[in-house]
């Protein structure tokens, strides 16, 4: 079985379940924090940029 990686360099083409499992992946975490970022306006009244400036004020005191 080959490894995750192993393709451009060498004789085996890249494991191409592997890459669609990590892509699948990634794609359930973006949802995930694109539902956070909803909350969060929803908690808070402000966008994106609102709530990371709400943040770095909490961050820095």
């Amino acid at each position: 079985m080959e490894r995750f990686g192993e393709g451009l360099t060498t004789a085996r083409p890249w494991n191409r379940a592997a890459l669609a499992g990590v892509e699948r992946l990634n794609g359930r975490v973006a949802m995930i924090g694109f539902l956070a970022a909803l909350i969060g306006e929803e908690f808070t009244g402000r966008g994106i940029l609102g709530q990371l400036g709400l943040m770095l004020r909490w961050l820095l005191g």
